[in-house]
């Protein structure tokens, strides 16, 4: 393959409404990426790739464009796991022809070793694992930490003919969580992720437990990176983001202008954190004093609390938290202050009382 050159995959999916289908899927797909409507057919532009899709008499036709085996099998993955979603109990069978072939293999799994863990500050726990660190990508930031039952030999996830990816049941069953990857030391393939830690929390179990020489896998990286360059940045969260966050931190051009809210349980906890603040970055720590994560509305008052009507035009905005917080601070910045999608993120990190969180 040339340099620049897309990788290319099709299928054709058998349907019994196709153009229903069609709206449904790319009525759901508008929440996670650009749907354009070409015609007869529509075409689905995401950060892994685009998909043009049409309907005829018999079904879906789609073709999946990509600049990487492991983008392109994101993008075919999606597409099959929404169409089995939609097809209300109907059994769907079709298979992906073209660049991409992995077999059962996922292309961006990988196996990796628990080398140490140990406290970060209060409320946070440091996690190392060691394995191939290759799969680095600075542009994402985001990775899923898959945690075998223990005393159980791993059965790891893998690829189906039409591209979902399967997942081991019952005593196999894994823990799954996703978490942002804080450094990478690519010389010693190593990578350190910050964990919150909080009672109850089956991932912040594994973390404050994981045991030196245990095994887990990942699937990665993922989207979730560095917001794009603006003239200010406002970027804000509770402790999920904080990892993130401090990342972006350490990324930000000289120079950079950014306001910063970062909510955590208490001073104390701000104070262990010791994050480096550039130089034109106003960094303000919003206390709980004893609160519940999740049940206060310190960042999103922070949020509207900003002057905004004084900040440059060509701002961006990165925003991660709890999820009914994210929805609200989506449509202040939607709906009063009058942001494109293109100009802001704010995301849902864990939701109040889900058993299968984001991010612990």
């Amino acid at each position: 393959m040339s340099e620049g050159a897309l990788l290319v995959s099709s299928t054709h999916v058998p349907l019994p409404d196709p153009p229903a289908m069609m709206v449904r899927l790319c009525d759901h797909l508008k929440e996670h990426a650009e749907v354009a409507h070409e015609g007869e057919t529509a075409r689905v532009t995401s950060f892994y790739g685009s998909a043009t899709v049409a309907a005829d008499d018999a079904g879906l036709s789609f073709q999946v464009e990509s600049s990487s085996v492991s983008h392109l099998f994101v993008m075919k993955s999606v597409i099959s796991e929404h169409l089995h979603s939609f097809s209300d109990g109907e059994t769907l069978a079709f298979t992906w022809t073209g660049d991409g072939e992995t077999g059962s293999t996922i292309p961006y799994f990988r196996e990796m070793m628990v080398l140490g863990s140990q406290p970060l500050t209060p409320r946070m726990q440091r996690v190392i694992l060691k394995g191939d660190a290759a799969f680095y990508d600075a542009e994402s930031f985001h990775i899923r930490v898959l945690v075998p039952p223990r005393g159980r030999r791993p059965v790891w996830p893998w690829a189906a003919p039409d591209g979902r990816t399967m997942w081991p049941k019952g005593e196999d069953e894994l823990l799954a969580r996703v978490y942002t990857v804080r450094s990478v030391d690519l010389a010693r393939g190593e990578i350190a992720l910050d964990v919150v830690v909080h009672d109850g929390a089956p991932g912040s179990d594994w973390a404050t437990s994981a045991e030196p020489g245990s095994v887990v896998g990942i699937l990665g990286p993922g989207g979730g990176g560095m917001p794009p360059a603006a003239d200010h940045m406002v970027l804000a969260g509770d402790e999920t983001a904080l990892p993130a966050i401090a990342r972006m931190l350490e990324m930000l051009p000289e120079g950079q202008r950014a306001s910063v809210r970062l909510e955590v349980a208490d001073a104390a906890e701000a104070e262990a954190h010791r994050l480096t603040v550039p130089a034109g970055v106003d960094l303000e720590w919003l206390s709980r004093d004893g609160a519940p994560a999740g049940s206060t509305d310190l960042l999103e008052t922070a949020i509207r609390g900003l002057d905004w009507d004084a900040l440059p035009k060509h701002t961006q905005v990165w925003c991660a938290c709890e999820q009914a917080t994210a929805r609200k601070i989506r449509r202040f910045l939607d709906k009063e202050r009058g942001f494109a999608r293109t100009e802001r993120v704010s995301v849902a990190y864990w939701r109040i009382g889900a058993t299968t969180t984001l991010a612990d």
